[in-house]
């Protein structure tokens, strides 16, 4: 770890193509000083998500340079005045805020509200690839759907084999036992994947959704978690039963709720860094979501999600995450860690 003023970090100068090697370029920034609500995280470990993707390509950075990044997993070096959950030497995981500098870093600040501790059963390279999608799915649907632990019904996890599909299929197995799941994935190698976190049944995105979906539930199902629901309202008012409601995380570009109307059906929008974004006054709740993971993933209960692993961190690994990510096949998550192999 620097001992200077300055740290390493990779940062975007421009909203660039991932295949410009100035997409994302090894500089140097100041050393970040703890607010009060701070910790000062040593990150050993990051995944990428769509929303690093979305930013580095499409968002010009303030001021000419922006350090992206949201999941890590890392070990707190220092702590500022008001912090109580954390103290220096303790191991975390966290998907940060939108709003302050990422996690391609050596040191990153990160309020402790949005931070828990990190699984002892994983290493940080496996750690760093839950907080973004744990707390997505698990806001999705205890928060937005409230899925009650005794409630029965059939929910479609549309983009099953994707990094929040494949931890909300397993907080239904472990959480909702009376609810079916049925994933959507569209390779034999998704599919696999989905079933073997516990999806009950699959159905292929690129095919007749809606008949596949029914033929399986005939009387149409109650919830749909969806990553893609650009151009598929129709589909979903035809397999949603009457008061029946949909999650989504994506940015269509346009939703026509009218369409919703005659079935009462209810439009949810799930946004992780809602909480951190605008200051809401449960913010210490993903502090509990993350710690609630952590401790369902020691149980044995939930498994981690990293399929690809990249070393070290470097402008180089990140870019090919970024690579990888974009091209929209991605299985589980994609890491890039500073840990060596085992």
């Amino acid at each position: 770890m620097t001992t200077t003023n300055e740290i390493r970090a990779i940062a975007q100068t421009a909203a660039l193509p991932v295949t410009s090697t100035d997409s994302l370029v090894s500089t140097t920034i100041p050393g970040p000083v703890p607010g009060p609500h701070d910790l000062l995280v040593e990150v050993r470990a990051v995944s990428v998500n769509p929303v690093d993707v979305k930013l580095r390509g499409g968002a010009e950075p303030e001021d000419g340079l922006r350090v992206l990044g949201f999941d890590a997993s890392g070990t707190v070096r220092a702590v500022g005045g008001a912090v109580t959950l954390f103290a220096p030497g303790d191991e975390v995981s966290y998907a940060g805020a939108i709003d302050r500098p990422g996690s391609n870093a050596e040191l990153q600040l990160v309020d402790e509200r949005v931070v828990g501790r990190k699984p002892s059963t994983l290493s940080h390279t496996e750690a760093a690839a839950l907080p973004l999608t744990g707390i997505t799915a698990w806001e999705s649907l205890f928060e937005k759907l409230r899925i009650a632990p005794e409630a029965t019904g059939t929910l479609l996890v549309v983009g099953g084999a994707g990094g929040v599909g494949s931890i909300a299929i397993q907080l239904v197995r472990a959480l909702l036992p009376g609810v079916r799941v049925i994933a959507t994935a569209s390779r034999p190698e998704s599919e696999a994947w989905v079933r073997d976190l516990g999806a009950h049944d699959v159905v292929d995105h690129h095919g007749d959704l809606a008949a596949q979906v029914l033929e399986l539930a005939p009387d149409g199902i109650e919830w749909i978690l969806t990553t893609n629901s650009t151009g598929q309202l129709p589909v979903y008012e035809r397999v949603l039963r009457t008061f029946g409601q949909v999650v989504a995380i994506d940015d269509p570009e346009q939703v026509d709720v009218v369409a919703l109307k005659s079935k009462a059906l209810t439009w949810h929008w799930e946004f992780m860094f809602a909480r951190s974004l605008h200051g809401a006054a449960d913010l210490a709740e993903q502090h509990r979501i993350l710690d609630r993971i952590a401790d369902l993933v020691d149980a044995g209960r939930i498994r981690g999600t990293a399929t690809t692993v990249l070393r070290p961190i470097t402008a180089e690994t990140l870019r090919e995450a970024h690579r990888l990510v974009e091209g929209g096949r991605v299985i589980g998550k994609v890491v890039v860690t500073d840990e060596p192999e085992d």
